[in-house]
């Protein structure tokens, strides 16, 4: 675990809430010299502790009606090979391993049930996949990064 100080959370931080921010506005919010704000992203981004800037989007607004959560079960050992078939479908939001009776989650978006169903019906075709249980997601209370403390 890499610790960080108050200066690169605060850089942290203001990246979490605007990465299109200059140089010298994340210097202003995290009270430090400009060169100071530069030096410390690209430390931090060497680190891999910033994998990438991006936006974050309404999906609901560009059409992605239907979001479900698919819960995985895996036999022999090939969990990572089917998690890596599924993360390449490009309506895949996430793929987590988990623990309980379940050995993979995974968050997917999609404009029409026609696509959802396809999905899920594919994913049932999977070599070593013994079983799947699909949650449709009525409504999105919180999906946001997390401040560092």
């Amino acid at each position: 675990m890499e610790e960080l100080d108050r200066t690169d959370k605060a850089v942290l931080n203001a990246i979490l809430e605007d990465s299109r921010l200059s140089y010298r506005k994340i210097a202003k919010t995290a009270k430090v010299s400009v060169a100071t704000v530069m030096h410390r992203i690209k430390a931090l981004e060497e680190k891999g502790i910033i994998k990438k800037y991006t936006a974050a989007l309404d999906y609901e607004k560009l059409g992605y009606e239907f979001n479900i959560m698919i819960q995985v079960r895996v036999s022999k050992g090939k969990l990572f090979m089917v998690e890596s078939k599924i993360a390449s479908n490009p309506n895949v939001h996430a793929v987590y391993d988990v623990t309980g009776s379940f050995d993979a989650i995974v968050v997917a978006k999609f404009r029409n049930r026609k696509a959802m169903d396809s999905f899920i019906k594919l994913i049932q075709t999977y070599d070593f996949v013994e079983r799947t249980e699909t949650m449709l997601i009525l409504n999105e209370l919180k999906e946001a990064p997390i401040n560092i403390s």
